[in-house]
């Protein structure tokens, strides 16, 4: 989520771009030669505008890809990223020389968010906000050396990329219950550890539990607008005073480890398939191909592994709130509302033309959304849709979102995961010192801790689209609802 370089480009791609209806745009197969698909882009007008060149480009390049089937979607808060955009989704048949792309998964496999509950008002919190924040900062490492409290041993951490969730709720790490709230139930089966380098497990064995730079972060924050108080009361929230917290990490240094592993490989291999691709970036491997199984598999572990870091993490935000109340966390209502991934690939069942066909769906900096009745959402929530965490800025806030059946019809279940850089990191922190931001935030009510005062600039609200635009489009669009607006009080930075 964090590798977009917000470089422009001299793309005319974005020129091509026709409006279709609103807040869709298609760029046809004639703009580029290769183009097996159009690229279709979900965004408002002013949206448009503020995605760099460079994503148009990729967009286009992405739908060149062998066995992509319908569109090469583009979300609403996309910028460029590592050969895909980033807000990127492709579905790709593996009947039909579909490929899989680490490019399109993201080297941060399995960055996704996570949202808690309590029972405890804003005014209950705010007294102890900074108590509160210090002491997470103080027991959840951030920063990009950031080592968790946990010493795993090698057997113990190949569990773990076995297991994902599962292993730290049998190892007291967690609630039975947080497995039913999370994408997968916290674990993709068709993991396999002796796909994984040792390099990449050398790099992730001492990182369970941290949530690591760039934009992560563990906020608490204020429901301060339902949108729809019967299914936000099916989620756990009910007053427009609630204290939540978000989580918003991934799999770290393993994930990146694992991606670059078989990039390499692919590199290599994709002349014994015949495969040309536009964008060394986009390096891939036949889906079904012994080397797309191997990453295919080496990817779940590395997903696995997000999953455990961010169930450690819950774990350890119930144990500070527990200290600073008083109080056991269960008695605090610190239920897990949801955890979604947004960088990862998975083979799921859609419609296509009328008929249901096995696709290889790539998501990167995208959400699954899917409406009611899929087997693949809790059975708690089947009835009503898949939850959404839509995570914003630290100083604007995100959302808590369900999803639509219209996402099935179209964009393959899926909508955005955040706000959307519009300058790189670079700009940013030419324009803001961090020590000046933090006093700021606090004068306007939200207590920060960060690792780093650059990375704190890097990730100024002003750096990212507005998380309202980027939610209303697909909103608007029917493509997942908007049920909670949440607003930041006290933030943990990388």
């Amino acid at each position: 989520m964090n590798e977009g370089n917000q470089e422009s480009g001299t793309s005319g791609m974005r020129a091509l771009a026709k409006k279709v209806r609103e807040n869709v745009w298609d760029i046809p197969t004639s703009a580029k030669p290769g183009m097996l698909v159009p690229g279709r882009i979900f965004a408002s007008e002013k949206l448009m505008q503020l995605m760099d060149d460079a994503v148009f480009e990729q967009l286009t390049n992405v739908a060149c890809l062998p066995g992509i089937v319908k569109y090469a979607h583009c979300m609403p808060d996309a910028h460029s990223g590592y050969g895909f955009p980033i807000g990127g989704v492709a579905a790709f048949d593996p009947e039909k020389n579909g490929v899989i792309s680490p490019g399109g998964i993201g080297f941060d496999i399995n960055c996704g968010m996570r949202l808690i509950t309590t029972t405890l008002t804003e005014k209950d919190v705010m007294p102890k906000i900074k108590e509160l924040v210090d002491t997470l900062y103080n027991r959840v490492p951030a920063g990009v050396g950031g080592k968790g409290f946990l010493k795993l041993s090698k057997g113990e951490f190949t569990e773990v990329m076995r297991a994902g969730s599962k292993w730290c709720v049998e190892n007291s790490h967690g609630w039975d219950e947080d497995l039913e709230r999370t994408e997968d139930s916290g674990c993709i089966a068709w993991a396999n550890p002796d796909k994984v380098s040792d390099r990449a497990l050398q790099r992730g064995i001492a990182q369970l539990g941290t949530l690591g730079s760039g934009n992560h972060y563990l906020e608490i924050q204020v429901a301060e607008k339902i949108f729809d108080e019967k299914v936000a009361k099916k989620l756990g929230i009910t007053s427009n005073d609630q204290i939540c917290v978000m989580v918003h990490c991934g799999s770290r240094g393993f994930g990146h480890q694992v991606a670059t592993d078989y990039l390499k490989v692919f590199l290599n291999k994709m002349k014994d398939y015949g495969i040309t691709v536009r964008d060394r970036e986009l390096a891939c491997a036949p889906f079904n191909s012994k080397e797309g199984q191997d990453y295919f598999q080496a990817m779940a572990c590395a997903a696995n592994a997000a999953f455990a870091n961010r169930q450690v993490i819950l774990h350890r935000v119930r144990e500070c709130f527990s200290k600073i109340f008083n109080t056991p966390a269960d008695d605090l209502g610190m239920h897990l509302v949801y955890d979604v991934a947004h960088n990862v690939a998975k083979v799921e069942e859609h419609k296509v033309d009328g008929k249901t066909r096995k696709l290889v769906m790539h998501r990167k900096g995208a959400t699954r959304c899917f409406g009611p009745g899929r087997k693949e959402i809790a059975p708690i929530y089947r009835d009503i849709g898949q939850p959404v965490i839509l995570g914003g800025s630290m100083e604007t806030g995100s959302y808590l979102l369900l999803g639509t059946e219209k996402a099935m019809e179209e964009t393959w279940g899926s909508t955005a995961h955040g706000s959307g850089r519009t300058m790189s990191r670079t700009k940013a922190k030419h324009m803001v010192r961090g020590e000046n931001l933090q006093k700021e935030m606090e004068k306007r009510g939200i207590y920060v801790r960060t690792v780093s005062y650059s990375g704190l600039a890097e990730e100024a609200g002003f750096a990212y689209k507005p998380i309202s635009d980027v939610v209303d489009v697909m909103h608007n669009l029917g493509i997942s609802k908007k049920i909670v607006w949440l607003t930041p009080r006290g933030n943990v930075k990388g």
